[in-house]
C-alpha cells in the first residue's frame, strides 16, 4: 500500500453534528431494517457538498431529508421527501443533484424546498438502488446504481447521463459500486467497488466506452470504500465505511497519508475545499462532519 515510508497520519476535529432536535430517536427505518441489521438509527449521513456561498449540504438517507449548513456550523432542514437521498453534487448551472436509492436521479430547488425527478428509470427498468454521482465539466453526470449487489452478485452499474439525455451503462459487473470521480485531466474514472474492498481504475475511451479497468487499490475489513474526491493536486480521497479513515492516494496507488476519524468508525463520503486545502468528511455513525487540515499532507 506504500512504497517509501508509512502513510503520514492526520487529525480531523469536529466541525458540526446533527443537533438533538433533528435527530430521529426510537423512530424505525425501513433503510435501516435492509441495511443496518433492523438497528435503530436516528439519522445516516452522507453526500456532502459546497454550494457557491460556502455553506456545506449533505443528505440523510433513511429519513428522507436533505440540509444546509452554513459556515458557523448551524443546521436548516432543506428538503424532507418520501425517498432514501444517497449522494449530493452542485452542478456548475446552480442545480442541486442527488442520487437517490429509491428514486434515481433527483433536483433539488433548495429556495422552494422541493425536489423532482431528473431520470426514474433506464428503458422502462427502475434502478437497482442510486449510490452517487459526479459531474463532469461538459454536465455529464456519472452515476452509481449500487443495490445489494456485492461478490456473491456483482451486477451493480455505472452509468452515463449526457445533457442530451443520452444514457450510457459503462460497467455492468460492479460488487457494490458506490462513489465515484473523474481524475484532473476527466479522462479516468475512479469507482469506489465497497463490497470488493477496492477502487477500481475506469479509462475512457475516445468512442465513449471504457477499455482496460482494473483495481487501482485495495483495503480491509467489514466494509469498504465509500466516498471519493479528487484533490487540486490529483491525489485521490477515499472515504472508508468501517476503517476510520480517509486514505489519500497517490497517482499510481500509493498511499501516503490516512485521515484518521475524531468521532467513528463509519466514513462515508468526503468533499474538498481547494480554497482552504481542507477536506470535509461524514461520519455517518455519529452524525457528525468532520474537517482535516491537508496543507502539509
Amino acid at each position: 500500500m506504500y512504497l517509501e515510508q508509512p502513510p503520514k497520519l492526520v487529525p480531523t476535529r469536529l466541525f458540526s453534528a446533527m443537533p438533538e432536535d433533528f435527530r430521529r430517536h426510537g423512530v424505525r427505518s425501513a433503510w435501516a431494517d435492509a441495511n443496518k441489521g433492523g438497528a435503530p438509527v436516528d439519522c445516516f449521513i452522507e453526500g456532502p457538498a459546497f454550494d457557491r456561498d460556502s455553506n456545506l449540504y449533505i443528505v440523510d438517507i433513511p429519513f428522507g431529508r436533505i440540509f444546509r449548513i452554513s459556515s458557523d456550523g448551524s443546521w436548516s432542514l432543506v428538503v424532507e421527501y418520501e425517498g432514501w437521498p444517497n449522494g449530493l453534487k452542485m452542478a456548475r448551472d446552480g442545480r442541486i443533484l442527488v442520487a437517490d436509492y429509491m428514486n434515481g436521479l433527483m433536483e433539488v430547488d433548495p429556495q422552494a424546498g422541493a425536489i423532482r425527478p431528473l431520470l426514474q428509470h433506464r428503458n422502462s427498468e427502475s434502478f437497482k438502488g442510486c449510490n452517487d454521482l459526479h459531474i463532469a465539466s461538459n454536465g455529464d453526470i456519472y452515476f452509481t446504481d449500487q443495490g445489494q449487489t456485492g461478490l456473491h452478485d456483482p451486477t451493480g452499474r455505472v452509468y452515463r447521463l449526457r445533457p442530451n439525455g443520452r444514457l450510457d451503462c459503462l460497467i455492468a459487473n460492479g460488487p457494490s459500486p458506490s462513489g465515484l470521480v473523474l481524475d484532473r485531466e476527466e479522462s479516468v474514472l475512479f469507482v469506489a467497488m465497497t463490497r470488493d474492498n477496492s477502487v477500481w481504475r475506469v479509462p475512457l475511451t475516445k468512442d465513449g466506452g471504457v477499455a482496460k479497468v482494473g483495481r487501482f487499490c485495495s483495503f480491509f475489513g467489514t466494509s469498504g470504500p465509500d466516498g471519493l474526491a479528487m484533490g487540486s493536486d490529483g491525489r485521490l480521497f477515499v472515504a472508508h465505511a468501517s476503517l476510520g479513515h480517509v486514505f489519500l492516494m497517490q497517482a499510481n496507488g500509493e498511499c501516503v497519508a490516512r485521515v484518521k476519524s475524531c468521532t467513528g468508525p463509519t466514513c462515508t463520503n468526503v468533499a474538498w475545499n481547494a480554497a482552504s486545502d481542507t477536506l470535509v468528511i461524514t461520519d455517518s455513525s455519529t452524525g457528525s462532519v468532520l474537517i482535516a487540515d491537508l496543507a502539509d499532507a
